[in-house]
């Protein structure tokens, strides 16, 4: 059961639980989300949910469909690889703008954070590894202090995420991160705005490619 304390409302809980099920593919697309089902399940009032499936619908992961409920968002590939063009830009233009600002605080915790993600990489934790390889790059957008970039990254990512929960299980392709991960943090933190966007733009233009050449045998098993 799901309690409201102090530092996370109820609605909150049960939003950031209906959302990870959604991206790790527990819930999958199409599906009808139930509100009285959902209440039952997670024992809470149905207003929780409500709430919830709103926050979710600004989000893109769920489809409320005027009397007939609500509805977890289709994904396609072409959606996917649109998502990807536009991350390959904004991450090379967050480490351009990161490069112009980035303090030594903020390097240290860019650094412990490719810390955390090769010490997942490791122990092959597939959540540890997806969550501080998306946490490497929302950082990088927060140094920037761009708010309307740091929007935007965010809702990127959103959709990324949910790709990479849903129809990856294979993450051979992430042995190379690490190095990337650090081609990306020593551009920034030497000043080298071009250097940074270039190591930026080409990490996230692999995955593109990934997904452009793999994508179709991805969906096919969603």
């Amino acid at each position: 059961m799901y309690e409201t304390t102090a530092s996370k409302p109820l609605r909150e809980s049960v939003h950031e639980e209906l959302r990870m099920q959604i991206l790790k593919g527990a819930i999958k697309p199409g599906t009808r989300l139930m509100e009285v089902e959902l209440a039952d399940k997670m024992e809470v009032s149905r207003t929780p949910i409500r709430e919830a499936m709103r926050e979710l619908e600004q989000e893109g992961l769920v489809e409320i469909k005027p009397k007939r409920g609500a509805y977890v968002s289709d994904i396609s590939l072409d959606e996917m690889v649109d998502t990807l063009v536009v991350r390959v830009e904004l991450e090379g233009l967050s480490a351009e703008l990161a490069a112009k600002k980035i303090t030594p605080e903020q390097s240290e915790h860019l650094n412990e954070i490719m810390k955390e993600y090769n010490e997942a990489m490791g122990t092959s934790d597939t959540e540890q590894i997806i969550h501080y390889d998306e946490a490497f790059h929302k950082f990088i957008a927060e140094i920037t202090g761009n708010s309307t970039l740091i929007q935007i990254y965010a809702q990127v990512q959103n959709s990324s995420l949910r790709f990479r929960y849903l129809y990856y299980e294979d993450f051979k392709r992430y042995r190379s991160v690490p190095a990337e991960h650090k081609a990306i943090a020593d551009a920034i933190e030497s000043g080298d705005a071009k250097a940074a966007r270039r190591a930026a733009s080409e990490h996230a233009e692999v995955l593109r490619k990934f997904v452009l050449e793999n994508g179709k045998e991805a969906f096919s098993r969603g």
